[in-house]
């Protein structure tokens, strides 16, 4: 859980694996599931050779066609009960305090913790302030995202996250040794 690395072509994967991610998160966005899978294929497979945790973004039928780890579903997306009968780990996005109860997930994604031009159409950014609510209320592991990079990820922790997600900062190896240096101050 601790660095996710959200993805979008293989050579970015190879890199954030290089770099340390523990997961990688295949996020093709308004994409056919189709081309979902067929273009997952080789990073589905670069993940199970490195023992890197494999993830898809807001596609079940994509994950499973995949043979995928789990499954990252945003609050409006649908196939959470699907995932859950079809055996995948379950990550959920909160953006709110009031959006972790009851949810249903393995860990759940918070954020963004800062404006991240990744996502100009984010909710407006909790801090570490709203990260460190999410973490003290949920039941499961949370892993910070918005905004994250080698010189604030160790904040994300200090705040109790798990872990981080990044786009930005995927192929960046400082950031894997901020967060195992801020793990290990625990």
């Amino acid at each position: 859980m601790k660095l996710h690395a959200l993805v979008e072509d293989l050579d970015t994967a190879r890199a954030a694996i290089e770099g340390g991610a523990t997961v990688v998160q295949w996020r093709l966005k308004d994409v056919p599931t189709v081309d979902v899978v067929e273009r997952g294929r080789s990073t589905r497979s670069l993940c199970a050779r490195h023992g890197v945790t494999f993830v898809v973004n807001d596609d079940v039928e994509a994950a499973l066609r995949l043979g995928a780890d789990g499954v990252h579903l945003g609050q409006g997306d649908h196939g959470a009960a699907r995932a859950r009968a079809e055996g995948l780990m379950l990550g959920r996005s909160v953006t709110a305090l009031d959006q972790i109860g009851g949810l249903d997930a393995d860990y759940v994604g918070a954020g963004p913790v800062w404006p991240t031009p990744s996502r100009v159409e984010a909710d407006p950014p909790i801090g570490l302030a709203g990260l460190a609510e999410i973490v003290r209320a949920a039941t499961v592991p949370v892993v910070a995202i918005g905004g994250v990079d080698a010189s604030n990820a160790a904040e994300c922790i200090r705040a109790g996250a798990a872990g981080v997600a990044v786009m930005r900062a995927a192929t960046d190896p400082a950031l894997r040794r901020a967060v195992d240096e801020a793990l290990g101050a625990r």
